[in-house]
């Protein structure tokens, strides 16, 4: 079986990579519904893959993944490799966790992450009544994260809740960022409480926090929610675009605290988490399968960072419903370091008309049953004929 085509369109807002083969056999990735621009990007990888084996994965992926970066470069390296693996899956006739090499768990817990309720405003008492919400949620989430500060218009929104500029236009990696006043931090820890009061001890809260922190603002907020017994605090000095890791300023704040740091989303390749595990900078790391270089590299962070006593938690809120079918087949097949991973949802709710495989409900008591997906492969295909009518234009010859 050779490549004989590597195709991108953007179905949704999501992109989508398809491998064809000369068998007849097509496998299909996903990137981030946030980089709709990210096709020139994939199909830039199409003649260093063109005429090699797909279910070779690791010999296709040594011609393309020195060529990413972080994102979004990273992100179309992402998907091909993952593409590659459903192709694997398909003509072995298995799922990608038998090839991964079996899972160890039947069933995968899974935080809220695509499963947001809107806010009309950022005080406590709003933060409180959204977590009712959350915790109503009919999936039954034993964890959820909760996005706060400057991961949240919270810093745009409170008046003088920081020493720096307010945009109205932030954006991915364009966030504001600087020195909370203490009125600001009050805030903040005002309402992690309001959120735990509602949550209890019986479901965990994780908090997306930056990037935007200071140092010395990262240790008095963990410190001052210490008491709360918080899963994870996220991305408080770097974090989505931001393209580089500085563990050094991580450790300082991990150091400092009772309150699990987490980090990871924003990272491509192994190569780039050494400094956080190996230094024990944080600990909890989430890379983000459609960022990262794929399902086996974020198979292989899992396993190093359990050597060191770190947990894996993986990112994934808009990888869609290819993004959800990979993370689960990886994470069936993590070490024991595992907390869960982020649930992504197919935007618009059409997609789950598009696609055979997925099972209904997903998610049970917070967890995804393994063996609910029946495909080879990711467990999910395509229905071509009603895919094709969502296929913009230029798009129209994906699945020929």
């Amino acid at each position: 079986m050779i490549i004989t085509d590597l195709k991108c369109a953007i179905i949704g807002d999501y992109p989508i990579v398809r491998i064809v083969t000369d068998e007849g056999l097509s496998g299909y990735g996903a990137a981030e519904s946030y980089k709709p621009y990210l096709k020139p990007h994939v199909l830039y990888y199409k003649p260093f893959i063109l005429g090699l084996d797909p279910t070779q994965v690791e010999r296709v992926m040594l011609q393309i993944r020195h060529r990413g970066a972080f994102k979004p470069w990273g992100s179309a390296v992402s998907a091909i490799e993952m593409a590659l693996w459903d192709v694997a899956g398909k003509a072995a006739g298995l799922p990608v966790h038998r090839l991964l090499g079996g899972r160890v768990r039947d069933r995968v817990r899974v935080y809220n992450g695509a499963v947001r309720f809107p806010m009309t405003g950022y005080s406590p008492e709003d933060y409180a009544e959204n977590m009712a919400r959350m915790k109503a949620a009919p999936e039954g989430f034993t964890l959820i994260k909760q996005g706060i500060s400057f991961h949240s218009p919270m810093a745009r929104e409170i008046p003088d809740f920081f020493y720096g500029e307010r945009s109205r236009e932030a954006r991915h990696g364009n966030r504001e960022r600087g020195l909370l006043t203490e009125k600001g931090l009050k805030h903040v820890v005002a309402c992690v409480k309001a959120m735990k009061d509602v949550l209890g001890d019986s479901i965990g809260l994780a908090l997306d926090c930056g990037p935007g922190w200071t140092v010395p603002d990262a240790i008095r907020f963990a410190r001052a929610v210490e008491p709360l017994n918080i899963t994870w605090l996220e991305d408080m000095i770097t974090g989505d675009y931001t393209p580089f890791v500085d563990p050094d300023l991580y450790r300082e704040v991990t150091t400092s605290t009772s309150t699990p740091i987490h980090t990871g989303e924003q990272i491509y390749l192994r190569n780039n988490f050494k400094g956080l595990i190996e230094n024990h900078a944080v600990n909890v790391v989430g890379p983000d399968p459609a960022d990262v270089g794929g399902i086996a590299e974020l198979k292989w962070i899992a396993e190093y960072a359990d050597l060191h006593g770190i947990l894996m938690a993986p990112h994934g809120t808009g990888d869609g419903v290819l993004g959800l079918a990979a993370l689960v087949q990886v994470c069936a097949t993590l070490p024991q370091n595992y907390i869960a991973f982020e649930y992504p949802v197919g935007k618009p709710d059409w997609w789950y008309d598009i696609v055979e495989g997925v099972p209904d409900p997903i998610v049970s008591n917070g967890f995804i049953d393994i063996d609910a997906w029946k495909l080879p492969g990711m467990g999910v295909e395509f229905r071509t004929d009603a895919a094709k009518a969502h296929l913009r234009p230029e798009d129209s010859d994906f699945f020929d």
